[in-house]
């Protein structure tokens, strides 16, 4: 498919210099954004408050095997997301983790830290990052990601 031509024909150059630089951001922001979460669990909470507090109470079990896949994701995981390495094998285990959190968050009570819950909603936000990392699975790291530095992806 053919990309539309600018209305103002200056912009064209413009427009395809920053093309895949803009997948960058998108790659890199959520990547960052999952970061952001991953330490703050890493240095506040811990594996195992996290496993017992969050994941076991909410009846996610193994909880302490799934936290430790979690805190993994959502550090290591999100550097890779950032640098473009792995990023279809790495977009797709968060993915898995999203949609977790989403039915979780509709049909098991929600979150009580996500200020728009409220009864039957709270799943808003979760599926927007879901689509988010859809969108990363399904295009990879892109032609700014170390994964085009080594010239494969999984």
């Amino acid at each position: 498919m053919q990309e539309p031509r600018p209305l103002i024909a200056a912009l064209g150059p413009h427009y395809d210099k920053t093309r895949d630089l803009s997948w960058f951001v998108v790659r890199a922001t959520a990547g960052g954004m999952l970061l952001v979460h991953g330490i703050n669990k890493v240095l506040n909470v811990g594996v195992a408050t996290f496993a017992t507090n969050s994941m076991a109470r909410r009846g996610i079990e193994p909880a302490l095997a799934m936290a430790y896949v979690i805190f993994f994701l959502e550090t290591i995981g999100a550097v890779c997301i950032i640098l473009g390495l792995f990023t279809r094998l790495i977009a797709g285990m968060i993915f898995v983790e999203f949609l977790v959190i989403i039915f979780h968050a509709h049909w098991g009570g929600g979150f009580a830290g996500f200020n728009w819950n409220r009864q039957g909603g709270g799943w808003e936000y979760p599926l927007f990052w879901e689509l988010i990392w859809l969108a990363i699975l399904m295009r990879g790291g892109g032609p700014y990601s170390l994964d085009a530095k080594l010239g494969r992806e999984l």
